[in-house]
């Protein structure tokens, strides 16, 4: 305001001062000249550093940039250098203050599955290098969003149960928005951990998953094995599992099947011959074959063990001498395990062994029924069946189970993994 006072103060006076010489003809052509440039000049001036002092004071904001604009534009020069010489201390007082203030951005994304369905709920972690870090969930449309982020390289760690941990690394400019590439995760393999929040498993529950994974079991991957343990932590069975497992073995078409083929070689070696030859007699002997198969295992693992509280399966060793894994299974037939989890007698295999031969009396040929010489022979050949099957289990079906090959397969890969 100094200079615009002391540059239109002036003007009143030189123009009255060279209205006067010219008038009294005291100056020549030349001075008048340089006298009406004076004058032009100093109105320049008294015009251009109102509009100086506005520039000045709308884009510099701190006093010391503004002393250092005023001092390196030279008010007393011509108005053209004036203006250059501020324009460019202004320009070079506004890179020094944005190198030293960077403005922050924004970090943005979605997250999908392999299905490429949005994943709502996966932790994003934001790490810059410094101490400025942040975490975040994505939303329920798998989106993402950090703000006032420092410019700079960043890293993004992307986590959710289920899936494998996701890892992106890129730079931020001052101010940018970065939208992140679509970050898709991918499902883990291996050991897979089942956390149930608020409605935990029941141990029926529990045992009807062991019992599906059972009834998988099939040798040569055709003839049910349903009956036999492999895991050390199953989890005995109620009533009802008991009888459903009896159901499902005695209708499978592969006992069928095998009942068929039994009844066969009994035709050919003229076993209960009284039923006689043909096909009369052959489905005859199919008739009681089945008979038998289905009484001893309603009889035997449904029945009797609900009663008695015992758990019909064979529960696979694997472990020790062969010795010892001999004698045990060889000892299943009158050794179980009770729904107490306790190693006993095992009344219904026993029990349930008689009573099948008992009820077998009612329909094998009159010529073969010899009182109760044939329900304790048929009550003794399954006991025996019943062992020759445990060393079976033991040393031999699990190798012919493609099941169970497949299932240790997989735990090879993925070292933890549990089953039944």
């Amino acid at each position: 305001m100094d200079l615009q006072s002391e540059a239109l103060g002036v003007l009143p006076v030189v123009h009255e001062l060279a209205n006067r010489q010219i008038q009294n003809g005291r100056w020549s052509a030349l001075t008048v000249l340089s006298m009406r440039h004076l004058i032009v000049e100093a109105w320049a001036r008294g015009l251009l550093v109102p509009f100086i002092g506005v520039l000045s004071s709308a884009q510099v904001t701190r006093p010391d940039n503004g002393a250092a604009i005023a001092r390196e534009a030279n008010v007393y020069g011509s108005p053209v250098a004036n203006s250059i010489q501020t324009q460019q201390a202004y320009l070079s007082s506004s890179e020094k203050k944005g190198l030293g203030n960077q403005s922050p951005g924004y970090i943005s994304g979605t997250i999908l599955d392999q299905s490429g369905a949005v994943t709502s709920g996966a932790e994003v972690h934001l790490s810059d290098g410094r101490a400025s870090n942040q975490e975040i969930r994505s939303g329920s449309n798998g989106e993402f969003l950090f703000a006032n982020v420092a410019p700079g390289p960043f890293r993004l760690t992307v986590t959710s149960p289920g899936f494998v941990t996701r890892a992106f690394s890129a730079a931020l400019g001052p101010g940018e928005t970065y939208i992140v590439p679509r970050i898709i995760l991918a499902i883990a393999t291996g050991v897979t951990e089942v956390h149930v929040k608020g409605s935990p498993l029941t141990l029926v529950q529990v045992a009807d998953m062991q019992i599906k994974e059972q009834e998988k079991q099939r040798v040569f991957g055709l003839f049910p094995n349903f009956y036999v343990s492999y895991g050390h932590d199953a989890l005995p069975l109620n009533t009802t599992q008991k009888f459903r497992l009896a159901w499902k073995t005695t209708t499978d078409p592969f006992t069928v099947v095998g009942v068929a083929a039994m009844a066969g070689l009994e035709q050919a070696t003229n076993t209960f011959g009284g039923y006689g030859q043909g096909a009369q007699g052959y489905f005859k002997r199919l008739g009681a074959s089945y008979t038998d198969a289905v009484t001893g295992t309603f009889v035997g693992s449904a029945v009797l063990p609900s009663l008695l509280k015992q758990d019909p399966r064979y529960f696979y060793k694997g472990s020790g001498s062969t010795r010892s894994r001999l004698l045990y299974a060889l000892a299943s037939p009158v050794i179980c395990k009770g729904d107490n989890m306790r190693w006993q007698p095992n009344y219904s295999n026993v029990a349930g062994s008689f009573a099948s031969a008992g009820i077998s009396y009612l329909y094998y040929p009159q010529s073969d029924r010899n009182g109760a010489g044939l329900v304790v022979q048929n009550s003794l050949i399954r006991l025996g069946e019943t062992a020759f099957e445990g060393v079976l289990q033991e040393f031999v079906i699990r190798r012919l189970t493609p099941h169970l090959r497949n299932r240790e397969a997989t735990a090879v890969k993925a070292p933890g993994a549990s089953g039944w």
